[in-house]
């Protein structure tokens, strides 16, 4: 896949604010415990429309993993 990446000195940063949001999503975070291993959507394809928060990065990292 190709990214366009305005800053990319901002990623270090930007991955401690997901760790941060992880913490605060114990719920989503069990889920991925949970599920992570099975991969129940695998091949699926899930569309969405939400504003880029880094509680949408944590729900994406979720769903691709």
């Amino acid at each position: 896949m190709e990214y366009r990446v305005a800053d990319l000195s901002l990623a270090d940063f930007g991955r401690k604010e997901i760790t941060l949001a992880e913490h605060e999503m114990p719920g989503l975070m069990a889920m991925r415990e949970r599920f992570g291993a099975a991969q129940p959507l695998r091949g699926a394809r899930i569309a969405g429309s939400l504003h880029m928060t880094v509680q949408t990065a944590v729900l994406i990292e979720t769903l691709t993993a």
